[in-house]
C-alpha cells in the first residue's frame, strides 16, 4: 500500500508543478483564477483563499487550473442535466462575482495573444523546472553516467579503429553526448548507421574515428526476455526458457548469481558469460524478492555490431558540473519522448508500449519494492530519477498539437497571430471537442492495457 501512495504523491507532484506554472503567470498577468485543482471528480477539500477555490478531488489522476474566461470543457467540469435545472451552480456564482468584482479585464479570453500564449506554456515549462530540480537532486548524489567504453571486443570495427576501453565518447554523428544513454538511445533506432565519433583518452588527447557497425551473425547465450534501463522485465518471449523458469513481464531484476545488477547492459552480460549454466536471479514481484533459476539458451543472433560496450557506471562531478548536466538530463529526456513519440508513427513504437497512470503507479510501486534492499536512500533516489523521466514525459506530452492538451490550445493562439484575429469559439469548441474525444478513447485503451498487464 506504501508504494501505491508514493506513486500517487510522485504523479500528484508533477501534476501540480504543471498546474502551478498555469497559476503563477496567470496571477502574475492579471487572470482571475476560480479553481486550481488536484485530481478530478467530485471535490473532497475546497479551501477558498482570495479569489480561488483550492480543491482536493476524488479522481487523484490530474488536474487543472480553471481561469475565468477559459472554456470550462478544457478543465473537465462538465455541465450535467440536473445541472441545467439549477438556477445558478456554486461555479457559476463564483464567476459571477469576479466578473462583478473585476470585469471582463481579469478573464483569460481578455488578455493579449502573447499573454495567453505565456500562460499555456507555463504549464509544460513547470514540467520542465521539475525534471531540472529533481536531475539537480540526484546527480547530486550520485553523479552521472558518463559515456565511458568499458570493453572493446577483439578484431571488432571498434578496435579497427583505434578504440580503447577506457576512452571516453563526447561526439557522436556531430552532436555532444553527455551520457551512456545518448549512445544507447541512438544505436537502439539507428543500429546500422555510421557513427563519426569524438573521444578522449584517460591522458586528456581527444581524437576521432569513424565505425560502421558491421552486420553479423553472433552466438550468445540468451533467456528470451527484454529488460528496460529500470532492470524491469518488460516482455517474455513465448517458450523461451525464462518463461519456462517462471519468470514474468513486470518483474524486477536485481541480482545474478548474487552479484548485484545495477543497469540492463549488466544483466544482459552476466548471461551471455553463463555459457550456458544454470543462474539464478533474484527479482522483485509484487514486493516479495524471489530467487528464479534459469539456464540460458544457446542463440545465434543477427545484429549491426560496433564491438563497443559502455555499461554507464556513475561518476560525482563538481557542483557546477550538476547544475550542466542537470540541464542535460532534462533536455535528454524531452529529445527521448519527443523521439519515441515520432516512432510511433513509422510503427517502430506501438501503442502498446505506451502507459498510463495505472501502469506508471505499477512501475513506481516495482521500483519502490526493488530499491528497498539498498535502503531508504536509495529509494528516495530512484523515485526522483524515475520523476525526472515523467517529468519531462509530461510537458513534452502536453505540447503535442492535439485539442484539448496545451499544445492545441497553443495552435489556435498560433493561427490567431498568424490571421491577427482570434478563431471563432463554435470552430474552436468544435475541434477542441473531437481532440478531447480521441484522447479520451486512447486514453481508455491505454487503461485497459494497463490493467490487463497486471494479471
Amino acid at each position: 500500500m506504501i508504494n501505491i501512495i508514493i506513486a500517487i504523491l510522485l504523479i500528484g507532484v508533477l501534476i501540480v508543478f504543471h498546474e502551478f506554472g498555469h497559476f503563477i503567470v496567470a496571477k502574475a498577468n492579471g487572470v482571475a483564477v476560480l479553481e486550481f485543482a488536484i485530481g478530478f471528480g467530485p471535490h473532497l477539500i475546497k479551501i477558498r483563499k482570495g479569489d480561488t477555490d483550492y480543491c482536493i478531488n476524488l479522481i487523484p489522476l490530474g488536474g487543472y487550473c480553471m481561469m475565468l474566461g477559459m472554456d470550462d470543457a478544457e478543465t473537465g467540469n462538465f455541465k450535467t442535466s440536473e445541472d441545467e435545472d439549477e438556477e445558478e451552480t456554486p461555479l457559476e456564482a463564483h464567476k459571477r462575482e469576479l466578473e462583478e468584482k473585476y470585469g471582463s479585464g481579469a478573464s483569460f479570453a481578455s488578455k493579449s495573444v502573447w499573454t495567453r500564449i505565456a500562460i499555456v506554456l507555463a504549464g509544460p515549462i513547470g514540467n520542465f523546472l521539475l525534471a531540472f530540480i529533481l536531475s539537480v537532486i540526484v546527480i547530486g548524489n550520485v553523479g552521472v553516467d558518463t559515456a565511458v567504453i568499458d570493453y572493446v571486443e577483439s578484431g571488432s570495427v571498434a578496435e579497427q579503429a583505434g578504440i580503447e576501453a577506457g576512452d571516453t565518447i563526447v561526439k557522436m554523428n556531430g552532436s555532444k553526448v553527455n551520457f551512456e544513454r545518448d549512445y544507447s538511445f541512438y544505436r537502439y533506432f539507428h543500429a546500422s548507421n555510421t557513427l563519426d565519433l569524438t573521444l578522449i583518452k584517460a591522458d586528456g588527447t581527444e581524437y576521432t574515428a569513424t565505425i560502421t557497425p558491421e552486420y553479423q551473425k553472433k552466438n550468445a547465450y540468451k533467456m528470451g526476455v527484454t529488460i528496460t534501463s529500470e532492470r524491469e522485465v518488460s516482455g517474455v518471449g513465448m517458450d523461451s526458457v525464462a518463461e519456462k523458469a517462471g519468470i514474468k513481464t513486470g518483474d524486477v531484476i536485481t541480482a545474478v548469481d548474487g552479484v548485484k545488477m545495477e543497469t540492463n547492459s549488466q544483466i544482459t552480460n552476466a548471461v551471455s558469460q553463463s555459457e550456458g549454466k544454470e543462474i539464478a536471479l533474484t527479482i522483485q514481484r509484487d514486493g516479495e524478492t524471489l530467487e528464479v533459476k534459469v539456464t540460458p539458451a544457446f542463440q545465434e543472433t543477427i545484429a549491426y555490431n560496433t564491438g563497443l560496450t559502455l555499461l554507464g557506471y556513475r561518476e560525482k562531478v563538481s557542483p557546477v558540473k550538476v547544475l550542466y548536466y542537470a540541464g542535460a538530463e532534462t533536455v535528454y529526456w524531452m529529445k527521448a519522448v519527443g523521439t519515441s513519440l515520432a516512432n510511433m508513427f513509422t510503427g517502430r513504437v506501438g501503442v502498446n508500449d505506451l502507459s498510463g497512470p495505472v501502469g506508471m503507479v505499477d512501475s513506481i510501486s516495482n521500483l519502490v519494492e526493488s530499491s528497498k534492499p539498498d535502503g531508504t536512500y536509495y529509494v528516495i533516489l530512484n523515485v526522483l530519477n524515475y520523476g525526472i523521466m515523467l517529468s519531462a514525459n509530461l510537458g513534452v506530452m502536453n505540447l503535442l498539437p492535439i485539442p484539448g492538451l496545451d499544445g492545441g490550445r497553443l495552435i489556435f493562439l498560433i493561427l490567431e497571430v498568424i490571421r491577427r484575429k482570434p478563431v471563432k469559439k463554435e470552430h474552436e469548441g468544435a475541434v477542441t471537442l473531437v481532440g478531447m474525444i480521441l484522447i479520451l478513447l486512447l486514453a481508455g485503451y491505454v487503461l485497459f492495457h494497463d490493467i490487463s498487464k497486471l494479471f
